[in-house]
């Protein structure tokens, strides 16, 4: 019988926990062999919920614990140098999003999984998550057309975590909320992003408590395609409501929208799980079997030797969206993604 896929989750965090319960025992090719958290009480409490080693730090993992690959779901200014090491390590890498804070360090990422001979994948869960993935091969089989325009929206109802509340650790949401939406709007019109103008807006950081400079709460980004599509990415968090995900996209020949489309005259949800319509309270809920499929697909790449569904370039691609909306909406002015990442 073939062994399983065996994973190291680093760090144990909200997202770290869901990919650590779903390697622990709902995805079959996968197991969780270790957890990582710089912070002891919180390693050993994962640990003893799921009964598996823990540690501090990934050096002490990679000589204390069997497994295959890394799953990185620590704080995003920490994700290069994880990555990195991993990857020289022999360890296959998963990297949730977004990828890193700069092109730069992408592109470091990406020279030590190819140096390495690892699968690197990027954590973009709507590509696995079904609808998406229909919605995607609606579009590629030509069924609306060619895409013209294009809207994505993320809307979450707790604050980012206290670190992520400063640009130069984070690159605020955008990055932490909105990559989601950069990577399923490039992936669904099949085009690079070319162009963004941004703008933002603090409406409860203040009575949340929230001193960081440049923080904002809610997020509008403009956006032309390579391809000549246009579109939108919106954000808010947090949003009181719940949590929201959606896409549309109009083509030359007909309309493609994912999520609730329904025909409702005036629709109001003011709390979690209540309303005319109840919304999902969390996006663990939200995207429950996307995230399960992820890791299973990571798992088959990794052993396979066959290229992720979601690689660096993609999540490069992301960063470099996030670089220039930032750019965008602290300068006042439209702002063009360069292939070097490099906003202008």
């Amino acid at each position: 019988m073939k062994s399983r896929f065996r994973l190291a989750v680093i760090g144990a965090g909200r997202a770290g926990m869901v990919h650590a319960r779903n390697a622990a025992g709902a995805v079959p090719e996968v197991e969780l062999g270790c957890l990582v958290d710089a912070d002891p009480e919180v390693a050993n409490k994962a640990g003893a919920q799921l009964g598996v080693p823990v540690f501090t730090d990934l050096d002490q993992a990679l000589s204390g614990a069997a497994f295959d690959g890394v799953v990185i779901t620590a704080p995003t200014f920490a994700h290069a140098d994880l990555a990195v090491l991993a990857a020289g390590a022999g360890k296959h890498v998963f990297c949730e999003k977004p990828m890193a804070l700069t092109v730069a360090e992408c592109d470091t990422m990406a020279a030590a999984a190819e140096r390495a001979g690892v699968v690197f994948q990027v954590g973009f869960v709507r590509r696995f998550q079904p609808e998406f993935a229909e919605a995607r091969r609606r579009i590629e089989a030509g069924q609306i057309g060619t895409p013209m325009v294009v809207k994505s929206l993320t809307r979450g109802p707790g604050l980012p975590p206290a670190w992520a509340h400063d640009l130069r650790r984070s690159n605020g949401m955008l990055a932490e909320v909105n990559s989601h939406d950069f990577d399923c709007v490039r992936w669904l019109v099949g085009s690079d992003i070319e162009r963004v103008y941004a703008e933002t807006a603090n409406f409860k950081g203040a009575e949340r408590g929230v001193t960081a400079p440049d923080f904002y709460d809610n997020a509008v980004v403009s956006l032309r395609f390579v391809s000549g599509a246009i579109g939108t990415v919106d954000g808010t968090c947090p949003a009181e409501y719940g949590y929201d995900a959606r896409a549309e996209v109009l083509g030359t020949e007909g309309l493609l929208v994912v999520g609730d489309n329904h025909a409702l005259p005036l629709l109001e949800i003011r709390a979690r799980g209540t309303g005319e319509r109840p919304t999902y309270s969390s996006w663990p809920q939200r995207f429950e079997p996307g995230y399960r499929e992820e890791l299973a697909a990571f798992a088959r790449s990794a052993s396979g030797g066959l290229p992720p569904l979601v690689g660096a370039t993609d999540g490069r691609a992301a960063v470099a969206a996030v670089v220039a909306s930032n750019t965008s909406w602290l300068e006042g002015r439209p702002v063009t993604v360069a292939r070097d990442g490099v906003a202008r």
